[in-house]
């Protein structure tokens, strides 16, 4: 009885939860297509940075209304740490590890006006996904069509598609302050994809160093800083369902700034040895973030 009365008050919570994202997203996205609609049909730069400054603006508050949503029907302990000497003025490229759909979400509520707005390369496909998909267009989000190396073989016209796609999202990212962000595994962490990828580290996926070399490569002389993020969820990765059900109740955060210098710049098509160096650099750093996920979650 006990049981059956705690599971409907997580599913009512859940439900009132997701009406209140629903209709923030719904009130938001409708003044970013609007001002969308402006910026598409005034092609005069000054114009269009005032409106990217103001769908920025919209962005973050909609994060901010999502954020009131969590402590109202959430109730989550947020063991965050590492957020100081950060910049909501400045530019930073931000990793991170990648378990589930709730750690944007998570990623939203820990950087609101901590620093930039974040934006991320999506999916192709994702363009589609309703409201959301055209938000993330009219704020310049990168979509990026992801290739199979079999595929590229066939068509090797399309090398350095991504490449491509990348610089012209990073010409648009010069002229307000921005935070790029890049789950550099790739894919959300599953057991089996860890078994299959036969993983060196214990609670993380390989990582896949190209995307985050060709920001670095169009945007390294602006970026201030890399923002190195640890998620873990000590009860196991949440789904969204139980996120706003609010039966996760403890999200741990790390934070750790590293300096961009020469070395991490280069060729990561054309140059070989850049290349090795700069993936040996970033399975290092996630060495070192598996230690970290070792211990949060040990703790």
């Amino acid at each position: 009885m006990i049981h059956m009365s705690k599971s409907l008050i997580h599913g009512v919570r859940g439900v009132l939860s997701i009406l209140f994202y629903t209709v923030n997203t719904v009130v938001c996205c409708t003044a970013l297509f609007i001002v969308a609609l402006f910026k598409l049909l005034l092609p005069v730069k000054p114009i269009q940075t005032g409106c990217r400054r103001l769908l920025t603006a919209i962005a973050n508050c909609w994060i901010g209304v999502n954020n009131l949503n969590q402590r109202l029907f959430n109730g989550i302990h947020w063991d965050v740490q590492g957020l100081d000497d950060l910049d909501p003025k400045g530019w930073y490229m931000v990793v991170a590890n990648h378990q589930s759909w709730v750690d944007i979400l998570v990623l939203q509520n820990v950087f609101y006006r901590k620093i930039p707005f974040l934006k991320f390369f999506l999916k192709k496909e994702l363009f589609w996904f309703p409201l959301l998909g055209q938000a993330w267009w009219a704020l310049d989000f990168p979509f990026m069509k992801r290739y199979s190396r079999q595929f590229l073989k066939k068509h090797p016209h399309l090398i350095g598609k991504d490449l491509e796609i990348t610089r012209r999202a990073c010409d648009k990212f010069r002229h307000i302050p921005v935070s790029v962000m890049n789950f550099v595994e790739g894919t959300r962490f599953t057991r089996e994809k860890h078994a299959r990828q036969r993983s060196p580290y214990t609670h993380l996926l390989r990582t896949k160093a190209g995307g985050m070399a060709f920001v670095l490569a169009a945007m390294g002389d602006k970026l201030q800083q890399i923002v190195d993020v640890t998620i873990a969820y000590p009860q196991g990765a949440a789904s969204f369902w139980d996120f706003v059900c609010g039966r996760v109740k403890e999200v741990k955060v790390r934070v750790n700034t590293l300096p961009i210098n020469s070395e991490l710049m280069g060729d990561y098509l054309q140059d070989p040895e850049f290349k090795r160096d700069f993936q040996n650099w970033l399975n290092s750093l996630w060495h070192e973030k598996d230690r970290h996920m070792a211990t949060m979650l040990a703790s």
